[in-house]
């Protein structure tokens, strides 16, 4: 987001965080569901969009516009938020619905945060994400935009049925519109950061040949927050291509101490001289 865009949703999401602190966890997904209920709504009409983004107009008038669309329609609490959305400032239409799902998806978090279960949550999304990237066909279904968005979303509640909690069920059919106008894998990763970035963590994503001991686990995740100054999260993936060593990403920063990766230096090395 450019500048502008990010004050607006700051402004918004601060009233989030007020919000939460006095409503029950049930309230706050109700809240989430009206708000990315809304998305969708802009994302289908993009005349819409740039009549709640269009700079020419006051953000009263934006958001009385809002108001007399939605009100009966989405929860009193989910219009509040959404009228301090589109009051803002917003350098792009498309901006503006980037910031409209992410608030929901903010709501949807801090639902499963006041109930206890963010952690959870994340730990489902990650694992959800290393199942379909283990299988290439259910990643070709479910990546798949020419498929019909009610079957992707059936398969994804019959293979998360009685496995998952519903925070994470909803967050993986949201992941399936393409979040942010992202990939269904990278829509699932961003979910992730954003449960780890609600509980103050960092997210760091290893590479290993055979899994990590919890003990190994606990000695790299500490060696990380003191290098980061926070909480980090440790995602593991196995991949025995690899054959031995380690490799760490941490946002854009990466640590590729694999034995593939020495083995492919050694052979551009040789291939130069």
């Amino acid at each position: 987001m450019q500048a502008a865009s990010r004050e607006s949703y700051k402004i918004a999401a601060e009233r989030l965080d007020a919000y939460v602190r006095g409503a029950e966890p049930s309230a706050v997904a109700t809240t989430a569901d009206d708000i990315l209920s809304v998305a969708a709504l802009l994302r289908r009409e993009p005349r819409l969009r740039r009549a709640l983004a269009d700079s020419a107009r006051s953000g009263e008038d934006r958001s009385g516009l809002l108001d007399g669309m939605l009100r009966g329609k989405v929860g009193a609490d989910a219009l509040d938020l959404l009228g301090a959305l589109v009051s803002g400032r917003w350098s792009t239409p498309s901006e503006l619905l980037d910031a409209t799902e992410r608030l929901g998806v903010a709501a949807l978090l801090a639902s499963a945060d006041t109930a206890g279960d963010l952690g959870e949550v994340e730990d489902e999304l990650f694992r959800f994400g290393q199942v379909v990237a283990s299988s290439p066909q259910l990643s070709s279904v479910l990546s798949d935009p020419m498929a019909p968005a009610e079957q992707r979303a059936t398969l994804v509640d019959q293979l998360l049925a009685d496995k998952a909690r519903p925070v994470t069920s909803y967050l993986v059919g949201f992941a399936l519109t393409g979040f942010g106008g992202r990939s269904f894998a990278g829509a699932l990763t961003r979910l992730v950061e954003l449960a780890a970035e609600r509980r103050d963590r960092q997210v760091a994503y290893v590479t290993v040949a055979a899994p990590l001991s919890d003990e190994e686990e606990q000695r790299l995740g500490a060696r990380l927050s003191a290098i980061y100054g926070r909480e980090v999260s440790v995602r593991q993936t196995v991949n025995p291509d690899v054959l031995g060593g380690v490799s760490v990403r941490v946002g854009s920063d990466l640590y590729d101490g694999t034995i593939l990766r020495r083995l492919n230096e050694t052979r551009n090395a040789l291939a130069k001289r």
